[in-house]
């Protein structure tokens, strides 16, 4: 807990957030919120975080970027050489085929889902902090404290900086020492920070270029797998890889624009995977792929072209497909950090929806920056590290399906309250796959490998990750219990929010504070349901009408 002197919250600024059209769902309380984006107006939980009006990060994210960006974030470093792990897991070329349309399916029902959840919420950032909050707003707080520690506290990008740093070593025909490695991943991470922090618009734009890189790789690797199966290349025959394939045993207006670029994006991303999977087949025998400890790009390359600085090139192309990676998932993980501390559920939340000086979203960056080159640092290299990094898949996981299904509540709760239907409605069939999906996810990690209960990937139990992530959300319940039950209890106080208008006017948080039990029903006679000053006769304020008060943050 730490004192703080109040919020400076200028009426006339919050009017466009009206508290005057509010609709009741028994202790629900929605209101009709507005956004400067030329988004539709729409309803959300009172108890949210308060809508910008004036997005203080601007309206830099065109269609344009919006389909790179969302590409950027799915073409990583996976498709050069996950190929060849999916083969080895299913033995055959066709199969193997199958798995990645399959991939395609999964995806494209997920993406549905989540553009009906924009659609619902289009003047707020945040993707799943804003859906769950809203999908779950009782008990309140709950799922913001719990996504905070996923969200804020498991914040790290160490995996694709280290494979960056491999890659750039490897340019130069380096074997590098493990600091070495920590060394560049440091640095690496490092540049591509202070170029998010110093702007928005340049870090766009270099990642677009960078993924522009990526297409016409990909492409180009498509293109040259079309000609070794037309025979035109050393490679002698083409066509083995897919004779006998299968196994008989083994059968600026952001909703307009993401109905056209989201699914843009996947198609995009769709055909040049399964391409270059047909390219690789093309130019390298499965057993070659099935053995190999090197990437199937590299076994591809080598196929194809013989020379030894093609595999210079791809490690290059490696590394700025890391690179492009880490700039798109840095943006977007720090418009979540910053509606998690602009819900209140974390300390200082003036800091955390600051955008100054930049206009970028410092302290979220800073955050993500050092924690990163904690976890680069910090762990020895091997089962320790893999452990800690994929100790966040299984409650994200979790979070997926949460979301998945909340689609349904938010559904449920909209009909009940006669609010208009949206922009974008996915078909039910969609919904109940990704279900299916998440489902399925969740449930196999705890079904035991063909080798016991140590026959996983790791040195230790099979289901550790699950375990412990399952022991990390129990945890997050425990302490939610105790912020929100236990210590008012026992301190005799009652936890209520209330609006922050920063100083540049149009940076709002929510901000929670102690209310003593006596002093609570007159607090909730002078504020309105977003916590905002309701103006009444007797009541004081400053020379320029602005509401000044002492109050213990939460």
């Amino acid at each position: 807990m730490a004192s703080s002197k109040e919020a400076q919250v200028d009426q006339s600024d919050l009017r466009e957030t009206s508290s005057d059209e509010v609709k009741f769902d028994g202790s629900l309380e929605f209101v009709h919120e507005y956004g400067g984006n030329d988004s539709k107006p729409s309803y959300q939980e009172a108890s949210g975080a308060p809508v910008e009006n004036i997005s203080p990060l601007g309206l830099q994210v065109t269609w344009f970027t919006t389909i790179f960006l969302n590409i950027g974030q799915m073409i990583g470093t996976g498709v050069f050489s996950t190929p060849a792990t999916i083969l080895k897991g299913v033995g055959s070329v066709g199969l193997s085929l199958v798995f990645w349309t399959l991939g395609f399916v999964i995806a494209g029902s997920q993406l549905a889902v989540y553009v009906e959840l924009a659609s619902y919420f289009p003047n707020r950032s945040g993707a799943e902090v804003v859906y769950l909050e809203q999908a779950y707003p009782r008990p309140k707080y709950l799922l913001p404290t719990a996504l905070v520690v996923q969200s804020v506290l498991l914040s790290f990008s160490s995996s694709n900086a280290i494979v960056m740093a491999q890659y750039l070593h490897a340019i130069g025909g380096h074997t590098p020492t493990a600091w070495q490695l920590k060394g560049l991943a440091v640095g690496c991470m490092t540049f591509i920070i202070l170029l998010v922090i110093f702007s928005t618009r340049w870090s766009l734009r270099i990642s677009n270029g960078v993924v522009i890189i990526k297409i016409v790789t990909l492409l180009f690797i498509s293109i040259t797998g079309l000609v070794v199966l037309g025979g035109h290349t050393r490679v002698k025959n083409p066509h083995a890889n897919f004779k006998d394939s299968f196994l008989a045993q083994q059968a600026t207006n952001p909703i307009h624009t993401l109905k056209r670029t989201a699914p843009a994006s996947l198609l995009v991303a769709a055909t040049l995977y399964l391409l270059c999977n047909i390219a690789y087949f093309a130019a390298v025998p499965k057993s070659s792929l099935k053995t190999s400890k090197q990437l199937a790009a590299s076994l591809f390359f080598a196929s194809v072209f013989g020379s030894k600085n093609s595999s210079r090139a791809l490690n290059f192309l490696i590394a700025l497909s890391a690179f492009g990676n880490i700039i798109s998932v840095i943006i977007r993980s720090s418009r979540v950090i910053r509606e998690c501390g602009r819900q209140g559920v974390l300390p200082y939340p003036r800091v955390w929806a600051s955008t100054k000086p930049f206009g970028t979203p410092l302290a979220p960056y800073v955050l993500k920056w050092g924690l990163t080159v904690l976890m680069i640092l910090a762990p020895p290299a091997g089962d320790a590290f893999n452990f800690i990094v994929d100790l966040q898949s299984y409650p994200s996981n979790v979070f997926f399906f949460a979301t998945t299904f909340g689609l349904l509540l938010i559904r449920k709760r909209r009909s009940r309250l006669g609010i208009e239907g949206t922009e974008f409605r996915v078909w039910n069939v969609a919904i109940a796959f990704s279900l299916a999906v998440n489902v399925f996810i969740l449930v196999m990690p705890w079904y035991p490998p063909p080798g016991g209960r140590f026959g996983g990937d790791m040195s230790f139990w099979y289901a550790t990750y699950s375990d412990r992530g399952t022991l990390r959300l129990a945890t997050c319940g425990i302490y939610y219990a105790f912020w929100i039950f236990i210590l008012p209890h026992l301190g005799k106080y009652r936890i209520r929010q209330e609006v922050l208008l920063l100083s540049d006017e149009t940076s709002k948080a929510h901000r929670l504070v102690k209310i003593p039990l006596e002093e609570l029903e007159v607090w909730d006679r002078e504020h309105d349901v977003l916590g905002q000053r309701i103006n009444l006769p007797g009541h004081q304020s400053n020379d320029d009408g602005n509401e000044v008060a002492e109050k213990k943050e939460v």
